[in-house]
């Protein structure tokens, strides 16, 4: 075989495996579409936890749901609350999903999808507790998740940085202090606080609502500023939970049928 001939050979086996590597990224994904990475913190029981090595929870569900309806293929990756706005600020994953809370000031940095689950927070304490509700919570040591809206609640009530809050990474290892006396609350979101005295009847706590201190908050996907995905997603969104999808998971998870007139009215914003 001559030089011409081994080039036209080459030449034919490279344009075989350009051929095979496009076929196998098209395939990938089903219709084109990139493979989406979405980041999670899992410490965030009934939403997102760990069993054994799997990411488990309404989130999880949820997002799958979602993906399903959107078209898309997607991997979850546990990386925790920190470095998920970090990640995603810096589009280095495409969708955070972890009871996100949407609000003003998130609103500057990530875009958020239409609203997918509503929440308010809810103060959890032990049995026989003299705390009634928001304002019987100052003067005591409170445990909250760093970052998170339940430690917002605090501070507006004692004051940002005050030495009675006490932060942690997740809700879990604020639940601990309050379990083993190192604070005498936690403030966090309604559907953890139920879920863990449910779970947790040896721990001889209690939950307590205060609708007059703690409003509505809604849960949202957060996307990197400016993403092509939200459009997409929106449009999923509202369309599971039109159909009664949504219903039907938030049933399994929860035990009851959702409330659904506030989250579709912010849909219809």
């Amino acid at each position: 075989m001559n030089k011409a001939s081994i080039k036209g050979v080459f030449i034919v086996i490279l344009i075989a495996l350009m051929g095979v590597l496009v076929a196998c990224s098209e395939s990938a994904t089903g219709d084109g579409k990139k493979k989406l990475e979405v980041i999670t913190e899992a410490a965030y029981a009934p939403f997102e936890y760990m069993d054994g090595d799997q990411i488990v929870g309404f989130d999880i569900d949820f997002i799958d749901t979602v993906m399903k309806e959107a078209g898309y293929d997607y991997e979850v990756k546990n990386i925790g609350w920190d470095p998920l706005f970090a990640e995603i600020q810096g589009e280095r994953a495409d969708i955070g999903i972890s009871a996100i809370t949407i609000n003003e000031d998130r609103k500057q940095t990530y875009d958020f999808s239409v609203p997918y689950f509503e929440s308010t927070n809810m103060i959890l304490v032990p049995e026989g507790s003299d705390i009634q509700g928001a304002e019987d919570l100052k003067g005591k040591v409170v445990a909250v998740q760093n970052g998170t809206t339940g430690q917002a609640a605090v501070e507006t009530l004692f004051g940002t940085n005050h030495e009675d809050i006490k932060k942690f990474e997740n809700n879990v290892l604020a639940i601990m202090e309050l379990v083993k006396g190192g604070a005498d609350a936690v403030v966090a979101d309604n559907t953890v606080v139920i879920e863990y005295v449910k779970n947790n009847p040896d721990k001889k706590l209690k939950a307590i609502k205060d609708p007059n201190s703690f409003d509505s908050e809604f849960y949202g996907l957060m996307f990197p500023k400016d993403s092509e995905l939200k459009k997409d997603f929106d449009k999923a969104i509202k369309a599971v939970i039109e159909d009664g999808t949504y219903s039907k998971l938030y049933k399994e998870w929860f035990g009851e049928e959702p409330d659904l007139k506030a989250l579709k009215a912010q849909l219809n914003k």
